[in-house]
């Protein structure tokens, strides 16, 4: 007798025996109780969660006939009867499984639906299960959407696919949609169990929970998984050889990985890594378990009382005393950096060496927050300032005050030279009101001072605030004026041009004509135009602006010629514009207020910045 794999053996024949799934269930479960049965059911989910194996049922449960053979439509089929056994096996004719991804064509559809016009030749309905739906062509769907949407009382549609965003809404919304998750690794490691204990195979809880993490939500993966890790372990399941069989980092490495991170020791960190390598360990699976141990610290370290509900996992003593150890706004950076760096080992020629980039950047970008605290602290020891003693000395440090408005410059001078008392001592490594006898908290300030004692009156300069070291440079106009070279029929044709232009006679490339050349000589009934481009010189364009002149009262005939223009309207509006540009810069440059702000803070106005208004 052949053998069954574990995956095809223990697939589910009821819905009490299927797990992960009990809101489908439930659902199904009470429609089928109460009858209310839709035409039409579609079951999303990722791959081995269950899509085909609750159709199954479902087929099952509408045409289970019940041992005795007077059943009728129940939640729990018999499995007994000749629908049940004939589902089971594949044979039932009125349960037709149709893959879309291999029959996507109008043709198969049609092929399809042209056995919905018969009836039930066993059972009591027709069933339709098509796989994969979102493998089909548009047209295929547009074949479907009458017979989906008002079929035979006799036919039900199960449809089932693992990308419901590539099925048409119009489809969507004639069915009834049940959205089966990804199953959770306990809910795996349960069933694993309970598998094993039927198939009498002993196992270490580790190894289960291996593969239980690797299977990623699939209970179908799990079960593979578990057949490939009973071969390879010769009929045993040991945490080792599973490891070894997925490729995946032993925990340990990973924990002392992050404990190192965790203290900055990057020689633990690079010898770890080495390691990984000359046991040829998988730099991927190594990050991804340091991303899952990452966020089980997380949660712990938000939610300390979650310890207690790990208490059986035999690494959450191990994490929740890593948890302790780093803080938390390090556990999240690590974590980001962990699912990042997942993403450049294939770009790297080599994955182990992509691995030790991404711990040393790990530790690169450790916060240092604790370690600057710390230096501070040392410089301030080391500093040992000499202990000068005064009246003004014992008074409190007054608050800051708010920063005054700009003020006339005022030159440095420097005040009367005043005695002060410095009382002569050597530098000491404490502070003065440490293992000082001689010196009395609750005594005033006048105390402070031994006339007695062997003091030297040294003379110091008070100054007043000196001004900032800040060079100031005052800051020309950046804007310079155009001249140009006026003539004498300039201003003439300056003003009748902008005037035709105001009117709206002359736009486009007439008016462009107008701006850009230069009125040379004009006779009674002859004016002469000059223009440095060839292309403004067209027939088009200098007829239109004659017509536009003769309707502001020139009828004129004109001749254009090419040459340098030295005085032209647009020559004149640039020299115009950049001399008000000129002006609001001077304005602005020569404020009182702008210049003390350029001189004490050496500001300086960005160019462009200014606009005349």
């Amino acid at each position: 007798m052949s053998y069954l794999v574990l995956a095809r053996k223990y697939r589910p024949k009821t819905f009490t025996e299927m797990v992960g799934q009990e809101h489908v269930v439930q659902a199904l479960t009470n429609a089928l109780t109460t009858q209310r049965l839709h035409h039409a059911y579609l079951f999303t989910g990722t791959r081995g969660v269950g899509k085909t194996t609750v159709s199954r049922v479902l087929a099952k449960s509408l045409n289970c006939q019940g041992v005795d053979g007077t059943g009728g439509i129940t939640a729990n089929p018999c499995g007994v009867c000749q629908a049940c056994t004939d589902i089971d096996a594949g044979r039932f004719v009125d349960y037709t499984e149709l893959d879309a991804a291999s029959n996507r064509g109008v043709d198969e559809v049609q092929s399809l639906l042209e056995q919905a016009v018969y009836k039930p030749v066993q059972g009591r309905f027709k069933v339709f299960m098509i796989d994969e739906v979102h493998m089909l062509t548009n047209t295929a769907f547009n074949a479907m959407l009458k017979t989906l949407e008002e079929p035979p009382e006799y036919l039900k549609f199960v449809l089932a696919t693992t990308d419901p965003q590539k099925v048409p809404v119009t489809v969507l919304s004639r069915c009834l949609q049940f959205n089966l998750r990804p199953m959770a690794p306990e809910t795996v490691l349960d069933h694993l169990g309970h598998v094993l204990a039927q198939e009498q195979i002993s196992s270490e809880p580790q190894a289960l929970r291996l593969l239980a993490r690797a299977a990623r939500g699939s209970m179908r993966d799990a079960l593979s998984l578990t057949d490939q890790a009973i071969a390879y372990g010769g009929g045993q399941l040991q945490e080792a050889s599973v490891r070894q069989m997925l490729g995946s980092a032993d925990r340990s490495h990973v924990f002392r990985l992050i404990e190192a991170l965790a203290h900055g020791d990057g020689k633990s960190v690079v010898d770890t890594s080495e390691a990984l390598r000359l046991n040829g360990l998988s730099a991927a699976a190594t990050l991804e378990d340091m991303s899952m141990v990452l966020q089980r610290m997380a949660v712990l370290q938000a939610v300390p009382d979650m310890a207690e509900a790990d208490a059986t996992d035999p690494e959450a003593a191990e994490m929740v005393r890593l948890a302790g150890v780093m803080p938390p706004d390090e556990t999240q950076l690590l974590y980001s950096l962990s699912l990042h760096g997942r993403q450049e080992l294939g770009l790297a020629p080599d994955e182990y060496a992509a691995l030790t980039m991404v711990l040393l950047r790990l530790l690169a970008f450790k916060p240092q927050a604790s370690n600057s605290a710390s230096t501070s602290a040392e410089k301030k020891t080391l500093i040992n300032p000499e202990r000068v003693v005064s009246a003004a000395a014992a008074a409190p440090a007054p608050a800051p005050a708010p920063a005054p408005a700009p003020a006339p410059i005022v030159q440095q001078s420097v005040a009367p030279v005043q005695a002060l008392p410095v009382r002569d001592m050597h530098p000491r490594e404490v502070a003065p009101w440490e293992d000082d006898p001689s010196y009395d908290p609750e005594a005033g300030s006048s105390q402070d001072f031994d006339h007695d004692s062997d003091a030297a009156v040294v003379a110091m300069p008070v100054r007043q605030q000196a001004e900032p070291s800040v060079t100031f440079e005052r800051q020309a106009p950046t804007t310079e004026v155009p001249q140009i070279v006026a003539t004498p029929e300039g201003e003439f044709w300056h003003r009748l041009v902008m005037d035709m232009s105001g009117a709206e006679t002359i736009n486009a490339l007439v008016r462009e004509l107008g701006l850009q050349s230069q009125l040379v000589g004009r006779d009674t009934d002859t004016w002469m135009l000059r223009v440095e481009r060839e292309s403004l010189n067209s027939t088009t364009s200098r007829e239109r602006l004659q017509a536009a002149l003769a309707t502001a009262g020139y009828p004129v005939r004109l001749t254009v010629e090419v040459g340098r223009v030295q005085d032209s309207p647009a020559k004149r509006n640039a020299a115009a514009a950049a001399e008000r540009q000129a002006g609001a810069e001077a304005i602005i440059l020569n404020d009182a207020y702008v210049q003390s702000l350029m001189h004490d803070f050496g500001a300086k106005v960005v160019p462009g910045s200014i606009k005349p208004v």
